[in-house]
């Protein structure tokens, strides 16, 4: 490994390689794992030189909420109806945290930077050229990426083995008499496929809107 630079010398680092290189940290060893020290040790400079690309560890976590969230928003394409668009940008995000379940804790904290705040405007531009009051668009795109977030934390907390309590091998042991269909459920696998159950969600929430 090369030698660390000392404070306040650059790098050669990009903003989005430390933003990255901090979503793989918090990949491996959690988001309490992360400072300013552990990423530097990973990136091979001091921490004070993390601070040329982020100013604080607060607009750290921004910046890796950040890559996710733009990796899912885009511009609308002409003629393209709004449920299509709202339909790739939840599975887009969807896919995007399970590829990176450590940062979920955290994906709550309000847009603030400039490219999520591109991602929101750019949202909310589809939905008002198909004609939602501003309100109304606040509030879909509010409550698509709310359920986004709540429904994929979910399926990364509840992951049961095989035989654990919740599983369909515990739940085949239930009293037929009393839980019928969850035990149809269970030999048959109906609902039990996480990306099937999002999508028919996400579905019946366009519908709605």
């Amino acid at each position: 490994m090369p030698p660390k630079r000392q404070r306040g010398e650059r790098a050669g680092l990009t903003r989005e390689q430390v933003l990255d290189t901090a979503l793989a940290l918090v990949d491996e060893s959690g988001l309490p794992a992360l400072t300013m020290r552990a990423l530097g040790a990973r990136l091979g400079v001091e921490a004070m030189t993390l601070y040329h690309y982020v100013p604080n560890k607060d607009a750290l976590i921004d910046g890796m909420v950040e890559r996710l969230f733009t990796s899912a928003a885009r511009e609308g394409r002409p003629g393209e109806d709004w449920r299509t668009h709202l339909c790739d940008y939840a599975h887009d995000l969807r896919a995007a945290l399970l590829r990176h379940p450590g940062i979920l804790p955290a994906v709550v904290r309000p847009a603030v930077t400039p490219a999520t705040l591109d991602g929101v405007e750019a949202g909310l531009r589809v939905l008002t050229a198909a004609g939602f009051p501003l309100a109304r668009a606040v509030d879909a795109l509010n409550a698509l990426t709310l359920f986004v977030l709540g429904h994929t934390a979910a399926e990364v907390a509840i992951t049961p083995g095989e035989a654990d309590a919740g599983s369909p091998a515990w739940l085949a042991t239930l009293d037929e008499s009393r839980y019928p269909l969850l035990l149809r459920a269970a030999r048959t696998g109906a609902g039990t496929d996480d990306a099937a159950r999002f999508s028919y969600a996400v579905d019946a929430l366009l519908a709605g809107l």
